[in-house]
């Protein structure tokens, strides 16, 4: 929440739990051990040894060798089945296309998300790589040039695997980071349905007036994206490319400064947006450094900005799916609006499920109101400047083969 360690908003995986859970998996066998719990409180997953081996990517168990998976439970609130088989359509796409993308697997029954009591849980083979990042929380930098530049390359890639996954948009579900209150003409009217179709959110008055605040705020941005809306084509996306979201080659002593990424995991945000709205989150997520604001909202203009990673992510995008005019264009106002959609999201998590009206006002409040300042003061404008210079460069040329 605020760069600290804090209690996980559910209760961890236990032995107990997952035998029950694995032994509806043929071949992978008795659960013998949980070797690492993720630290993020939306869920309660974690990397899980069992008693029989499988190779990389679909490749045979091998009985009596040491399997690794991976294992997520979701409270039924946040991500029933249908929910979850969202994802998991996505993610059986992009494999088919070769995005290396966690493989999820199915039960006996074939089912891949498969629903025990309030929960709902999905089983994941481990991506070929090294998680590097483990233990980096969202809004951390990356650790070198090098790797904001095969991230952006790694979502470009995923992008054009996406074109022809034609899917609608997500059910209204919390934690998700979709784009409908500033990809409509009205956003304050989007704003509303928006509010209306979550009742934790259109109860609270302190959520819709930080909600009308920010559309005040925001407002210049959207008139800048306004017109370049028509240009920017749907399409499904990842919605949170952070550096602890990839999975690295093992460069050994100079891992930090040479690999590259392998695998992009955790879909849990993906959504029916567009690439620029995609783009605009990986700047968010692993540019600017927002814990800073957190910590000291006296001092806005302190908030480090990392610009060398931004035109490194951007050229690596750009070397295998180069933006277009109006792309390049819509990125920089883009970058001012992607959070605002995702923070009504976790403050409809917060509120409607956690029953935290303190956790949900850092939601609404902080991020939502807080970022949106943030883009008017000086080290937000010099982010969005260095956008708009970019985009106003001639053409750069065409994708490399």
């Amino acid at each position: 929440m605020d760069g600290t360690l804090v209690e996980p908003d559910w209760p961890p995986l236990t032995l107990a739990e997952l035998r029950l859970l694995l032994r509806q998996f043929p071949g992978i066998g008795e659960p013998t051990r949980i070797l690492s719990v993720s630290p993020r409180p939306f869920s309660a997953a974690g990397v899980v040894a069992t008693r029989n081996g499988r190779g990389p990517h679909g490749q045979a168990f091998v009985p009596g060798v040491e399997c690794r998976v991976f294992v997520k439970r979701h409270h039924r609130a946040v991500r029933d089945r249908d929910g979850l088989l969202e994802e998991h359509r996505f993610l059986s796409h992009l494999l088919a296309r070769g995005v290396p993308v966690p493989h999820v697997l199915a039960s006996a029954a074939g089912e891949t998300a498969i629903a025990m009591g309030e929960w709902t849980c999905e089983v994941h083979e481990i991506p070929l790589g090294v998680d590097l990042y483990e233990d980096a929380i969202s809004w951390t930098p990356f650790r070198s040039a090098a790797h904001a530049h095969s991230a952006g390359a790694a979502l470009a890639r995923l992008h054009l695997a996406a074109q022809d996954f034609t899917a609608p948009r997500r059910m209204p579900r919390p934690l998700v980071a979709g784009f409908t209150i500033f990809a409509a003409k009205d956003p304050a009217a989007a704003l509303h349905r928006y509010l209306s179709a979550r009742r934790s959110l259109s109860t609270q008055n302190a959520v819709r007036a930080c909600a009308e605040r920010a559309l005040e705020l925001l407002a210049p941005f959207h008139a800048e994206l306004a017109p370049l809306l028509p240009a920017l084509d749907p399409l499904w996306t990842h919605n949170d490319l952070h550096a602890s979201n990839l999975f690295w080659g093992d460069a050994g002593p100079n891992a930090d400064l040479a690999a590259r990424a392998t695998a992009i995991i955790d879909f849990g945000l993906a959504d029916r947006t567009n690439a620029v709205h995609d783009i605009a989150h990986a700047i968010e997520r692993n540019i600017v450094e927002w814990l800073v604001l957190v910590k000291d909202p006296a001092h806005p203009d302190d908030v480090p900005i990392h610009f060398n990673h931004l035109q490194a992510l951007l050229d690596g995008y750009e070397s295998v799916r180069p933006l277009s005019r109006e792309e390049s264009a819509a990125l920089a106002p883009m970058t001012a609006l992607c959070h605002a959609e995702f923070a009504l999201s976790e403050a409809d998590y917060f509120l409607g499920i956690l029953h935290s009206e303190e956790k949900a006002a850092m939601a609404y409040d902080g991020w939502l109101v807080g970022h949106a300042h943030w883009f008017h003061g000086t080290a937000g404008s010099a982010l969005l400047d260095a956008l708009r210079r970019r985009a106003a460069r001639p053409p750069q040329g065409t994708a490399r083969p």
